[in-house]
């Protein structure tokens, strides 16, 4: 009697898990209406299909959320590194005025256009180090986010998630984001405990 309860009990399981992965595929395909045709019909029915199944026990839901949490919290570090550094560059510039203004008023006339000359250049080379110190640290922060993106890819393909993989092809990466923000509306809408209604 016990064997045939546990059959009964896994038999209703299977049926649940088929119920919610209607539920899911359903909703996945309500919410791809919403996407731009182009992108519409890269999703295929398949694809929608896997997707349904990766999200099925919830896990993928938590993987995306502690995802975009990780995100948020490297770009707002990265932000806070470029402030710094403009902020060290407006206090260098503040630093130069000051040191040319009291330099030409303790210059004597006719050597003023010497000074101002020498005070040019000194500018000069000043703004080119800061540019240069500027674009490297925007060439850091792409390389960072563009690291932090290969991640996501890979912890998104390695958790199973259909059309994730690492790539920096920007038509892929557009449809992984597609792809993303349908996992997030699906999250928004209470899908990921399975109990809430779609």
């Amino acid at each position: 009697m016990e064997r045939y309860a546990g059959a009964l009990e896994e038999a209703m399981d299977g049926a649940r898990q088929q119920e919610r992965h209607y539920q899911l595929l359903s909703a996945l395909q309500s919410l791809v209406k919403e996407l731009p045709s182009s992108f519409q019909q890269r999703l295929s029915y398949t694809t929608l299909s896997d997707l349904a199944l990766a999200l099925l026990d919830g896990t993928v839901f938590e993987i995306v959320q502690g995802l975009l949490e990780i995100q948020h919290l490297t770009e707002k570090s990265l932000y806070n590194q470029r402030l710094r550094l403009q902020n060290e560059h407006r206090v260098l510039r503040q630093a130069l005025r000051q040191k040319h203004q009291e330099a030409q008023q303790a210059c004597r006339p006719h050597n003023l256009p010497v000074l101002q000359a020498a005070q040019q250049r000194e500018l000069e080379a000043v703004e080119h180090r800061i540019r240069e110190e500027q674009r490297a640290m925007d060439q850091k922060i792409v390389l960072e986010l563009d690291r932090k993106v290969a991640d996501q890819q890979s912890t998104l393909e390695k958790a199973g998630v259909a059309g994730f993989y690492v790539t920096t092809n920007p038509q892929e990466l557009t449809l992984q984001m597609n792809l993303l923000e349908l996992i997030r509306k699906l999250q928004q809408r209470g899908c990921q405990t399975g109990k809430a209604a779609l």
